[in-house]
């Protein structure tokens, strides 16, 4: 394996999720008496949803390089999937919407897994529209951070949701 594989650009996103879920951990404790390890992990993966989605605004053009030729309309396809991320953020916090934002989350998830792949095979280095992007050494960070994401989206915002 590649030495640089587990640098901490490549962990942003995961140092936010785990960052946040331990801040509002200690702030439930705090303020409510008890860890909401639920409400925290929604919290937690909101952030994370909001962080992640202002690189489609932050990064466009080297996100468009993440998509194949065949996609049409790549700068609208990153708008879109930065809005669906945003609209997610706000549905998981949401009581009457988050067990169907979270499947359609983890179906997202998903979805977008094709493109990361696609973008370590051709060394797409998103945050500067480069070609010297890792390669395929960081599918070993992404694919497992993939599968993190959505275990933690099922784990927080389904498995124990109760409706009503």
């Amino acid at each position: 394996m590649c030495p640089n594989l587990f640098n901490l650009k490549r962990m942003k996103p995961l140092i936010v999720l785990i960052g946040v879920f331990g801040i509002t951990l200690v702030v439930t404790k705090i303020f409510q008496g008890r860890y909401k390890f639920l409400l925290s992990g929604r919290i937690a993966l909101s952030a994370m949803l909001v962080f992640t989605a202002m690189a489609h605004f932050a990064f466009t053009q080297g996100m468009t390089m993440m998509l194949p030729s065949f996609i049409p309309y790549k700068t609208e396809v990153i708008y879109l999937t930065g809005a669906i991320e945003f609209a997610a953020a706000i549905g998981v916090l949401i009581p009457r919407l988050k067990a169907v934002t979270a499947f359609l989350l983890i179906v997202f998830f998903l979805l977008i897994l094709p493109a990361n792949i696609y973008a370590a095979l051709n060394h797409i280095n998103y945050q500067k529209a480069t070609y010297d992007g890792s390669g395929t050494n960081y599918l070993w960070v992404r694919i497992p951070l993939q599968m993190l994401f959505m275990l933690w989206t099922y784990i927080f915002v389904i498995k124990f949701w109760k409706p009503g």
